[in-house]
């Protein structure tokens, strides 16, 4: 055979692994953060700060029950944010954790407009908006409503992102 025969051979393109992305979790890891997820969906569930009559009795401060759970939670999130500063500790792919300062706009209009719409939904539909899949898995499954809201709420916000001051 010459070596014009060699040159006419059509070669087969290598194949290519794909490459793993360092920062997409893996199987285990999701399965990880989704057990994570059901374990603090039943421990809300049990103590009772997704019900409805605990989150009117705290807007009309009849009880101190959410205002301690909310403390608590306030003062787990200070000890753990000092304990990863001091001891510098690293994500499972050896990253520093940063918390990185926010930036304030004029008179903090960022803030205090979400906190109000935050708030006004919140009272509006009777129950925090963060476990809606606990509450629908409770049982409540009105709040299915509230999740196609925060649905079509999240589209809406993909939608005007680029008019909207950030």
């Amino acid at each position: 055979m010459t070596s014009r025969h060699h040159a006419s051979r059509a070669v087969a393109p290598a194949i290519v692994p794909p490459v793993r992305d360092a920062a997409a979790p893996t199987l285990g890891g999701q399965l990880l953060y989704v057990s994570v997820g059901v374990l603090l969906g039943v421990v809300f569930v049990k103590s009772e700060v997704l019900s409805w009559y605990r989150i009117q009795e705290m807007f009309r401060f009849q009880s101190a029950h959410m205002y301690l759970v909310i403390a608590s939670a306030v003062a787990v999130a200070t000890l753990s944010i000092q304990l990863l500063r001091w001891q510098g500790l690293r994500t499972l792919e050896g990253q520093a954790i940063a918390i990185l300062p926010k930036e304030m706009t004029p008179r903090g209009a960022r803030y205090w407009l979400g906190g109000t719409l935050f708030g006004l939904g919140w009272g509006l539909l009777g129950a925090c908006p963060g476990p809606i899949f606990a509450l629908i898995g409770a049982g409540v499954t009105s709040m299915s409503v509230a999740l196609l809201s925060a649905l079509a709420g999240t589209w809406l916000y993909g939608v005007l992102q680029t008019r909207l001051p950030h």
